[in-house]
């Protein structure tokens, strides 16, 4: 990655603000006048797709216009997500931005099509999704402070298993070790199932999984989740504690789901989305919904520009910490 792309992702809050703040276009009174389309830059049925669906008919009956979402996967998120750098910034066209996209890609890869701070406006964060830590009921502790001990004395001896290298999760896995002196290694598999098996055989003592995934194997019993990737403990798991309490900075790298737009989108375009989105955020039948899956509605700040601008760059900080401490860092 080039300096001229060290300088962009490097320069946080500001840059990202600025995108939205200083778009010269406005929309017309009247916008929209037609479809939106919301790119999914991963397959349907994962959770980007899952929860992009549970709350665009809300936003279809804000906007008055409908709301149609659209999959573009491919290379872990990067050809949607240049798609939609590409299109024109006239409010029509927007992204689901995650973690991979908008902060890991950047960050790991020798090069990324797009610029996650220059071409994109930011306009609501919608959802965090956390990742936990999940371990084999076969091991011998229970607690987060058990495990961690029990690490600690087998210094690169307890494997912990991610959907993938370079993955939130991998990187997850890298912060937890660097943080508390867990020591884990990492075994990467090909898909947020894929260590499900090995685990309940007790062939794999941990993994880093999204809790979509864990949750219902936690609830029968086939394994233990231990410890969330949140700032606040979950409601649907008030008992795990969260990784924040044994000094990661905010729990973690927290998956977050949120809204973005080509650079250069007019501001009342944007705001009117962004109003769209808070007003499904907020529907009680569409937010059980969200939260019976485990994930987190987002709340206050989060669901502006500036907020969701602010949240990224907090991710981005702890991403290069984790790609560094992992030997995968790219650029800055």
């Amino acid at each position: 990655m080039g300096a001229t792309r060290r300088h962009l992702l490097g320069s946080g809050v500001a840059a990202a603000a600025a995108t939205v703040l200083a778009a010269p276009r406005v929309a017309r009174a009247d916008w929209p006048e037609r479809p939106i389309r919301v790119v999914v830059p991963f397959a349907a049925g994962g959770n980007l797709d899952t929860l992009t669906r549970i709350v665009a008919p809300v936003m279809s009956q804000r906007l008055g216009q409908p709301v149609v979402v659209e999959n573009r996967a491919g290379a872990t998120g990067t050809i949607g997500t240049e798609f939609v750098a590409r299109s024109q910034p006239d409010g029509y066209t927007l992204i689901v931005g995650s973690n991979s996209a908008m902060v890991i890609n950047p960050i790991v890869m020798p090069r990324t099509p797009y610029d996650p701070v220059r071409d994109f406006a930011p306009i609501a964060l919608g959802f965090r999704t956390p990742n936990v830590l999940v371990i084999s009921r076969r091991l011998p502790v229970e607690t987060l402070a058990d495990f961690i001990a029990y690490a600690k004395a087998r210094p690169g001896q307890v494997a912990c298993g991610s959907p993938g290298s370079g993955s939130s999760n991998h990187l997850l896995i890298e912060l937890f070790s660097m943080t508390t002196g867990a020591g884990l290694v990492h075994v990467p598999y090909r898909a947020s199932s894929g260590s499900a098996p090995d685990l309940m055989a007790g062939n794999l003592a941990c993994s880093m999984d999204q809790i979509s995934t864990a949750l219902p194997l936690h609830r029968d019993e086939k394994v233990r989740i231990i410890g969330v990737a949140m700032p606040q403990r979950l409601p649907l798991l008030p008992d795990v504690p969260t990784l924040a309490e044994v000094g990661l900075p905010d729990g973690g790298l927290v998956a977050f789901i949120g809204l973005l737009a080509p650079a250069g989108t007019p501001r009342d375009a944007i705001m009117k989305i962004r109003d769209a989105l808070a007003a499904a955020l907020a529907d009680p039948p569409t937010r059980e919904r969200i939260e019976g899956l485990g994930s987190v509605v987002a709340t206050g700040e989060d669901v502006t520009p500036e907020g969701f601008a602010r949240l990224m760059e907090r991710e981005r900080e702890l991403s290069r910490r984790a790609a560094q401490a992992a030997g995968l860092l790219q650029g800055g």
